[in-house]
């Protein structure tokens, strides 16, 4: 099985074992350790975690609600092909939320705000300049994890992640293509420029046609991992 097992500060930390098997789960999904088309068994799953098999199957139930697993009757348990819909579908979710939160962001950003995204920034050409595609991830997730939560209304980004499994997953995978680190930190500091400016029209702008970055990449992704895809 890929990646770690939960470590004992995580199992310490008051975090329900289905909480933190679903989100182990998911990462291992989004960054195809657990490929499409893998067949789950709760057993495997439950040894490779070290916990038992019922925050195995609440997991399970709960990446099905997402479409990020199949459960097949009489079959068993999938990781689910990357559906074009439900990238489309977590695209629109993703672009109504965030664009809606900037705004508000744009108003309420204080130097400080400021000056934590941009040592955010500054983190991610580190990551970029290291080829370390996993943190970079981690750190464009925070980035806008921040941008959202900076417009008061701190449920936008929770409802946001659970929308957008498919399109993590075509995110995650367009990191390592030439030029794409660094045309998104470009892009993210004029996001950055705009807030800074305290211009909710042109943060919204940019932030708009930054989230519409990865699409256009999809159809080269497709061409390179045919197998990851659902059938056209």
């Amino acid at each position: 099985m890929p990646g770690q097992l939960i470590s004992l500060a995580e199992r310490r930390s008051g975090v329900p074992a289905r909480t933190q098997v679903y989100a182990t789960l998911r990462d291992a999904i989004i960054r195809a350790e657990l490929p499409p088309g893998r067949k789950l068994s709760e057993n495997e799953l439950a040894t490779w975690l070290g916990v038992s098999r019922t925050p195995i199957r609440e997991a399970l139930v709960r990446l099905r609600d997402e479409r990020l697993v199949a459960i097949v009757p009489q079959l068993g348990t999938f990781v689910s092909y990357i559906s074009p819909q439900a990238v489309s579908d977590a695209s629109f979710i993703r672009e109504a939320l965030e664009c809606a939160a900037i705004r508000q962001t744009a108003v309420l950003a204080t130097e400080d705000d400021i000056a934590s995204l941009e040592e955010n920034l500054r983190a991610q050409e580190r990551a970029g300049e290291r080829g370390d595609f996993d943190t970079f991830y981690v750190l464009d997730e925070d980035f806008h994890r921040v941008l959202c939560d900076l417009s008061g209304h701190a449920t936008v980004w929770a409802v946001s992640q659970r929308a957008k499994g498919h399109l993590n997953r075509i995110r995650r995978l367009s990191i390592p293509m030439p030029t794409y680190i660094g045309e998104m930190i470009v892009e993210h500091r004029d996001v950055v420029a705009a807030v800074a400016e305290h211009d909710p029209d042109l943060a919204e702008e940019r932030l708009r046609h930054h989230l519409r970055m990865v699409l256009r990449e999809i159809p080269q992704i497709r061409s390179e991992n045919p197998d990851y895809f659902e059938e056209p």
